[in-house]
């Protein structure tokens, strides 16, 4: 598996411990940004990460920030990506296994450490598991499909 990892300065701390996580694991990453904790602009780091994803050149990708809302919103405009901003285990397990998330998006503000690298390993390890939850997958391809000609203020330009 090959995880594209990104972060703005409010992730960079947690971003720096989930790399140490993927080295125990003996996972291929790449990290997208950012480098220190000087003030970026978030939708500069989602943006590679969800584009190599979406595109098959990275299994997955875990995207962090203060809260996990930014970088969520920003990967989530990139056809192909569902991004599931996550806070416990339950729901990491339940992303994969229900709605095929190939993404994670953690806030560093809100989870502690700890239970940040519970989340990643538990999101890693858990399978899509296909059935009438592919079904559902299929319905939000074709949602995105249906609106990927839509301009910005809302106008389809289909």
């Amino acid at each position: 598996m090959k995880i594209a990892l990104g972060s703005d300065h409010g992730g960079f701390r947690l971003k720096e411990e989930i790399k140490r996580l993927l080295d125990s694991l003996q996972l291929a990453y790449e990290d997208f940004g950012c480098t220190c904790e000087d003030s970026v602009d978030y939708p500069d780091y989602a943006l590679p990460v969800a584009e190599k994803v979406a595109a098959g050149e990275f299994d997955r990708g875990i995207l962090v920030c203060g809260t996990g809302i930014g970088m969520s919103i920003a990967a989530n405009k990139i056809p192909g990506v569902r991004c599931a901003l996550v806070h416990d285990t339950f729901s990491a397990r339940a992303t994969r296994e229900h709605n095929d998330s190939n993404i994670l998006a953690l806030g560093e503000r809100v989870v502690g450490p700890g239970l940040a690298l519970d989340i990643v390993k538990v999101w890693l390890e858990t399978e899509f598991q296909g059935g009438r939850h592919a079904r559902r997958v299929e319905k939000l391809k074709q949602i995105e499909a249906r609106y990927a000609g839509v301009k910005q203020g809302g106008s389809v330009t289909n």
